[in-house]
């Protein structure tokens, strides 16, 4: 005969696992912020650009962002670039 299974305990560990991932992401973006400098900004202008990049309806000023960010993950400059789409 099989052992029942206890979804209980499955599912309390499922949701562990899931706050864990939840907390390593906000740790991680505090990283991010940090690393890039941006952590010398106020909050209200860091969270104005997180909203302007959110509401962005521009994919080709999207894919300069995501291009220039890879950059940065792969040790490139984070200097302005004049491709990606910045302030225009």
């Amino acid at each position: 005969m099989r052992k029942p299974r206890d979804f209980d305990a499955e599912l309390k560990s499922l949701e562990d696992k899931a706050k864990t991932l939840k907390d390593r992401k906000v740790r991680q973006l505090g990283e991010l912020v940090i690393a890039t400098g941006a952590d010398a900004l106020d909050i209200d202008t860091l969270a104005g650009g997180l909203l302007d990049l959110a509401d962005a309806g521009n994919a080709t000023r999207k894919e300069g962002w995501r291009k220039r960010g890879a950059g940065f993950f792969r040790g490139g400059s984070s200097a302005p670039a004049s491709s990606a789409g910045g302030d225009q």
